[in-house]
């Protein structure tokens, strides 16, 4: 099979392309998270803590689907926490897991929180507060057009767990 080779440079330069846009605002809001947090938690865990907080009690497929990870992904988390004595998994019927946050795991998200207050202002700052929100607004839009499958499933998991 031969490549083609054409002298013609590329329609779109490597920064007006909303892939490598994403890609590197994912990777500078990882570094700084690492920067106020150290290196012990990663947001992921962070967001395991936080929903484990807010919705105690989910099985693991669950919690999956509300941070947008894969099974198996979660429970290989799930299993680093419970080592680390922030979360308790319970087995429950059909191999499932119940998950709940520890005293300590508690006490972790309680430590992270204002460090997560200060990242989220550090990176909105840089623009004026009407950007602020058109930014957050254009960010959900985006994924909820680009995964409503998602979108749906987490309307259904808020919705059963206010009932």
């Amino acid at each position: 099979m031969t490549i083609p080779t054409t002298d013609a440079p590329l329609s779109i330069e490597l920064y007006d392309e909303p892939g490598h846009l994403i890609r590197r605002a994912q990777q500078i809001a990882v570094s700084k998270f690492h920067e106020v947090h150290g290196r012990h938690v990663t947001p992921i865990q962070y967001a395991i803590l936080r929903t484990l907080h807010e919705t105690p009690g989910i099985d693991q497929v669950t919690l999956a689907q509300l941070i947008a990870l894969d099974t198996s992904t979660t429970a290989d988390i799930a299993a680093r926490l419970e080592t680390k004595g922030w979360i308790l998994r319970e087995v429950m019927p059909r191999r499932q897991r119940r998950l709940s946050l520890t005293p300590d795991g508690e006490e972790v998200l309680l430590e992270l929180k204002p460090g997560v207050d200060v990242l989220y202002q550090g990176m909105m700052s840089s623009l004026e507060p009407g950007e602020q929100k058109e930014f957050m607004r254009l960010l959900r839009k985006f994924v909820h057009l680009h995964d409503p499958q998602h979108q749906t499933e987490v309307r259904k998991i808020r919705l059963a767990a206010k009932a």
